[in-house]
């Protein structure tokens, strides 16, 4: 397998080089996680495809989620002689990471898919279309690094093309949109000429939107289980039951990811301007720099509203997304803060059993 068709670029290389200054890393050689098990991977390099498990010296240095592998991940690996196993010694840095707060109550991150270069939201366009959703899509696809990309799927169930496509381009500023059908091919060679060599994709959506039929198309081979929608609702049943890296016959790879039935935000602040750049750009024109946009005199957003410039709905999904965004930060400071107490017990218990 040449690791350039897996997407080792020199951003990677370079980190590799300097780890290698270190002796036990010698014998290391770099792969990229392809299938994450409970306590194991399944890792590609170079030489072939191996179960991996974590180093023990690694497990003891991570304290977080995130600083273990996930699908998409290189890492530095020793291939254990004689067998098809290798141990994981050390993870690169990302250069993008496509994340979500975990399903539930509990504040923590779940990494969805890592160093891709594009994000290809997919949607389709039955009675399960949702352009609030999509907008929460885009939030954490702005902030994932990669350029996000917007995918239709279905456009033979649906009567008024056209219409939805307008919807979605109201709500998507600068990013591309293709309009897909499984049954008739329509769109999936423009999405197949996005895939060259070294391009890594991730397919994110709801269940039944279409992510695995479309990864059977490009792949050219049934690979992914693909189950219809029922009918009462329109929406989809779950296929995909892992996140899963394959290599694509023309080049590139992609990511397949199970549907999600929440994409609840995890610290993307920063993207929310990306996203809502009508609403930001309206809001330079506020008579009150401090405007909130809900009963200010001269409020130039809520003018737009009245014009007709601006959907309600969208101001009422971004104060949704700016308050959600507002709880995680208190809430990960909080815990941050909590993490770091005990961080430092454990550091004052460990100096006093050495003086005893």
């Amino acid at each position: 397998m040449n690791l350039t068709t897996l997407g080792f670029t020199t951003y990677f290389e370079e980190q590799m080089i300097e780890m290698k200054k270190q002796a036990k890393l010698k014998n290391c050689v770099p792969a990229r996680v392809t299938l994450e098990h409970k306590h194991s991977y399944r890792v590609l390099a170079e030489e072939g495809e191996w179960l991996a498990t974590i180093a023990g010296h690694y497990a003891y240095t991570s304290l977080a989620r995130e600083d273990y592998p996930a699908v998409g991940d290189w890492v530095l690996v020793e291939k254990m002689p004689g067998e098809e196993r290798a141990i994981i010694h050390q993870l690169f840095q990302r250069k993008s990471v496509f994340s979500r707060k975990v399903a539930g109550t509990e504040i923590q991150e779940q990494i969805v898919a890592s160093n891709v270069d594009i994000v290809l939201l997919v949607m389709s366009l039955n009675e399960d279309f949702n352009i609030r959703r999509l907008e929460r899509y885009l939030v954490a696809a702005w902030d994932s690094g990669a350029k996000p990309i917007i995918v239709l799927t279905k456009a033979d169930l649906c009567e008024d093309v056209s219409s939805l496509v307008q919807e979605v381009e109201s709500v998507a500023f600068g990013v591309d949109i293709f309009v897909t059908s499984a049954l008739s091919g329509e769109g999936l060679k423009e999405i197949q000429t996005l895939f060259t060599e070294g391009v890594t994709g991730a397919l994110l959506g709801s269940s039944g939107a279409g992510k695995s039929t479309l990864t059977n198309a490009l792949c050219g081979e049934i690979l992914m289980k693909v189950a219809g929608i029922r009918e009462d609702d329109a929406k989809g049943r779950h296929t995909t039951t892992h996140r899963e890296l394959v290599v694509l016959p023309a080049g590139g790879c992609l990511i397949d990811t199970p549907g999600m039935r929440e994409l609840q935000l995890w610290d993307q602040g920063d993207s929310l301007a990306s996203s809502f750049q009508d609403i930001e750009e309206l809001a330079t024109a506020c008579r009150y720099r401090d405007c909130t946009h809900q009963k200010e005199p001269y409020c130039a957003v809520q003018q737009a509203i009245v014009d007709g410039d601006l959907d309600q709905y969208r101001l009422q999904s971004y104060f949704k997304l700016q308050r959600e965004l507002a709880y995680m930060e208190r809430k990960t400071n909080t815990q941050a803060k909590l993490e770091e107490q005990r961080k430092w017990k454990q550091i004052a218990k460990g100096m006093k059993k050495g003086k005893k």
